[in-house]
């Protein structure tokens, strides 16, 4: 990872003026650096910053290990110079005052660096007998920095060289015969008689294997020294978990970067282009000698040149329509690299203009994005495209359009890394990824025609690709995964500076247009189209949305509150607890549906869904047909069905007999998006209403049209003997969905004594929807749901960056002191009070993993009992962070 391989890693120790601190913190990431917080010394560490020598544990184990241990000027002064400087003028220097003593500090980092040892305490075997455990783990802490081997129990098989402890009787000591040594004695190793200008008020006798010296500041002092203070007030948590959030968005950036290619796509640009003639390049191609051609193109070609547009628009047209040979089309690409290196996009409105000419089809001169999409359309071979191409395409074609599409990534990585890293101008004219994708009326949404269709082609070459054996047609589905990775993450970078809720929106309308292309799949699909999502932030917002529309589906109705960690471990895992109760539903041909992953139906076409199958299958025999009720097919004029003519008169029989054929959608909506329920509560339809809630376990109560649900229709109505029937199956949920005008059903109801009583009949659904499952009913769909939901657990857990005891490198410590300030804040109240939405999000998240524990004793027994592979993977995962919570709480783990 770029963090591992970053030569700049920062810990602080002793720097007590905040605004000192930010300066630093400023200039580290300024400079690409990374800097970890906390009070705990991190191996990952390359440079310590200190004003002066401290008995800390972080100044002690830097040294140890042979780490740099500069002062603050170091970071200032290279900040003011724009590139780190060298460090050794910035050495803290411990025998400044004796020049002729060596630097204790240098000898250890040089002696490390070069390899003759790998610490100041290689080969020592320690057994560290310390009574107080935070004492105890700082000196591990500290001997493990220095490569020791260190042991904590006495009855390690090991031979141990050194016991370092704080206690005064040495019996077990002597009676082993293993050297014994005071906890000063780490501090004389490593510093010598350095150690008594320290000032540190160490008694240095001098002594052998049995002396000792008694450190006044000992470990207690080093803890004290480490920024480990009580409580944190709000104010301090806030401001922390806002520097962790900055820290951890720079990495997300730096990830996003890609600067082995791009160093090599940045020439050193002429002041003056070069002229250059190409009419002989023109006349070879108006005598069909191409691959001659781009021969001379290619040696042309060098920074500021530009072969002019309509001779490559030629040459193109000669590689997709002609029959040219794999050498010609490998030289084509050839060429396409060989512009883009030498005549980058970013920054130059002049070069974008360029590409927008030479990357479109020759013949409909449709744009780039025409091109993108008739290039995986021809791969696709059954998809249409501009116009007329040779059918069928050859294995050269095919190669050639995968080339294709692989240069339009890199030209869109190119541009990413230089938004990401600061190398592109505001303007989006410089852009061409953003031209593709977004004309000016789109720009503020991310859901464009053009980003839409991207995601549609992506599912379709995912489910293409996911069985093949053809190498290419994997490369193809990866490279659309990483281009549409590209393009959101782009997009996101040009808005997040500017309204962090419009690209929060950007991606959940994203996400929910995904949901609705994956309604159908079968779940051993989505397993293959969601982990294709490259943006962790879409794939977290489209496992949300499938697993909302599969509770819609089963007639579950699920709050709109904003995504967080205590909705999946407490809204989400209830609806799944729910789920557990539900029966298997039927399909088409009368089998156990597996899984059903459909989402709420938007269908306005005329016809039911399902209805060719059972056209067939009624006209197999005369049975069958009559089975299927007369007009069954027929739709109207407002698109309104058989079912939903059968629920405005009130002719329950006929209702019965549609909801017999098998693949019948109760939730179908007409034109204007009324279900049949919505008729049968709006008419006062009651025994169809009845029908409809015994026979139908995925009624979908909270389906609305302009905010109006059943419930509401049935009270504008004057029917509240219907509104009291659905309460009593949907529960208080009903009662929160408002209209277009914010009325919730309640709003409707004029007498206080109606209004009781149908909040009454809400708890009695509430207590019938909260009597616990014992048994999973449809295993193969609870797997499919439990799933979903890992999926969205996991992607959360890492798009929100929530550290946890085991987290590696992480620039927050969460220590007990500061888990306890979280403990006891209250829910909702951070939202008043602190100003960045996203610090109030991560504590929030942070505090549902400190209290897990009550979530988790609320899991549904069936789920407990259940033995599908996927379910008890969700609640292990559970059951993992609900440690992890535990071991934050207490700051230890019992994996320790």
């Amino acid at each position: 990872m770029i963090m591992m391989d970053n030569k700049y890693i920062f810990q602080m120790s002793g720097i007590k003026n905040h605004s000192q601190k930010r300066q630093l913190l400023h200039g580290i990431r300024k400079l690409g650096g990374i800097y970890f917080g906390g009070s705990v010394y991190k191996e990952a560490t390359t440079h310590l910053i200190v004003q002066k020598a401290l008995a800390s544990e972080k100044f002690i184990a830097a040294c140890a290990g042979g780490k740099w241990i500069v002062t603050p000027e170091f970071v200032l002064d290279s900040l003011n110079q724009k590139a780190w400087l060298p460090e050794a003028p910035y050495e803290l220097n411990l025998t400044a005052q004796t020049p002729e003593t060596p630097n204790p500090l240098k000898t250890w980092r040089e002696r490390v660096s070069n390899g003759t040892v790998s610490g100041a305490f290689q080969d020592w075997v320690v057994l560290v007998d310390i009574d107080d455990t935070v004492k105890k783990s700082v000196f591990v802490r500290i001997l493990k920095a220095g490569r020791a081997v260190v042991f904590t129990d006495w009855s390690t098989s090991y031979d141990v060289t050194h016991v370092i402890t704080t206690k005064t009787s040495k019996d077990k000591g002597q009676k082993c015969r293993i050297p014994h040594y005071s906890v000063s004695y780490v501090a004389k190793h490593l510093f010598g008689d350095v150690c008594a200008e320290l000032n540190w008020s160490c008694n240095l006798e001098s002594f052998g294997e049995e002396e000792s010296c008694k450190m006044a500041v000992d470990a207690a002092a080093v803890t004290d020294s480490m920024d480990v203070t009580d409580d944190l007030s709000q104010k301090e948590l806030e401001e922390m978990l806002k520097e962790y959030i900055i820290i951890m968005e720079q990495r997300k950036k730096m990830l996003l970067t890609v600067p082995e290619f791009y160093s090599y796509y940045t020439p050193n640009l002429p002041v003056q282009n070069p002229a250059v003639d190409f009419s002989n390049v023109q006349s070879l191609v108006e005598c069909a000698f191409f691959p001659q051609a781009l021969e001379e193109i290619l040696g042309s070609l060098q920074p500021g040149v530009m072969p002019p547009a309509p001779l490559l628009q030629q040459l193109m047209h000669h590689a997709l329509h002609g029959d040219a040979k794999p050498l010609y089309l490998s030289m084509f690409i050839t060429v396409l690299h060989s512009i883009l290196r030498n005549n980058p996009t970013w920054g130059s409105p002049g070069h974008t203009k360029y590409f927008f000419q030479i990357l479109q089809c020759p013949e409909c001169k449709g744009g780039l994005w025409s091109l993108l999409e008739t290039s995986v359309r021809v791969c696709l071979a059954s998809e249409p495209t501009c116009h007329s191409l040779p059918s069928p395409p050859s294995t050269e074609l095919f190669r050639l359009h995968c080339n294709l599409q692989e240069f339009f990534l890199r030209l869109f990585q190119l541009e990413l890394h230089a938004a990401s890293s600061g190398r592109s101008p505001g303007s989006s004219r410089a852009s061409v990824l953003y031209n593709t994708f977004w004309n000016m009326w789109e720009k503020s949404t991310l859901t464009s025609r053009a980003v839409q269709q991207l995601g549609k082609l992506l599912i379709k070459t995912v489910l293409w690709a996911v069985n093949s054996a053809q190498e290419w047609r994997l490369g193809m589905s990866v490279t659309l995964q990483e281009t549409l990775c590209v393009v959101v993450e782009f997009w996101a970078q040009k808005h997040s500076p500017l309204n962090s809720s419009l690209v929060e929106k950007g991606f959940k309308d994203l996400a929910e247009h995904i949901a609705i292309l994956c309604q159908d799949l079968p779940c051993e699909m989505l397993k293959e189209v969601i982990p294709a999502l490259r943006s962790a932030r879409l794939r977290m917002f489209t496992a949300d949305a499938i697993y909302r529309n599969i509770c819609c589906s089963r007639g579950l109705i699920l709050s709109s509150e904003p995504l967080c960690l205590l909705t999946i471990v407490s809204t989400y895992l209830k609806a799944l607890g729910m789920l557990c109760d539900r029966e298997p539903v039927q399909t088409l041909k009368g089998q156990t549906d597996r899984i059903e992953m459909n989402q709420p139906s938007t269908s306005r076409a005329g016809h039911v869904p399902g209805s060719e199958a059972v056209t067939d299958s009624a006209g197999g025999s005369d049975s069958g047909r009559e089975t299927v009720p007369r007009g069954y097919h027929r739709v109207n004029a407002a698109g309104e069905t058989l079912l939903h003519r059968a629920c405005k008169r009130n002719q329950v029989e006929t209702l019965l007999r549609i909801l017999s054929v098998p693949g019948t959608d109760v939730n179908i909506k007409d034109h204007a998006g009324w279900t049949p329920l919505h008729e049968a509560c709006n008419h006062g339809s009651t025994e169809c209403v009845k029908a409809l809630l015994q026979h139908c376990p995925n009624l979908q109560l909270g389906s609305q049209v302009q905010g109006v649900s059943p419930v509401h229709d049935a009270l504008l109505n004057q029917h509240t003997h219907i509104a009291k029937m659905l309460l009593r199956r949907g529960g208080s949920p009903l009662l929160k969905l408002c209209d277009d005008q914010g009325r919730t059903p309640l709003d409707l109801v004029s007498f206080e004594a109606l209004r009781d009583e149908l909040l009454r009949c809400a708890e009695e659904g509430d207590k019938a929807l909260d009597a616990p499952c014992s048994e999973v009913r449809d295993l193969p769909f609870i797997e499919s749901c439990s799933w979903v939901l890992s999926c969205l657990f996991l992607s959360y857990l890492q798009e929100r960056q929530i550290p946890t005891y085991k987290s590696p490198l992480t620039p927050l410590h969460l220590s007990p002191a500061v888990c306890r300030t979280l403990i006891r804040l209250r829910p909702g109240e951070l939202a008043s009070t602190w100003g960045d939405s996203r610090a109030v999000t991560l504590a929030e998240d942070l505090r549902t993993v400190l209290s897990l524990e009550q979530y988790g004793s609320q899991m549904s027994p069936a789920l407990r009992r259940c033995h599908g592979d996927q379910t008890r993977l969700f609640v292990q995962l559970l059951e993992d962070l609900q440690a992890e919570g535990a071991a934050l709480i207490t700051g230890r783990s019992d994996f320790d």
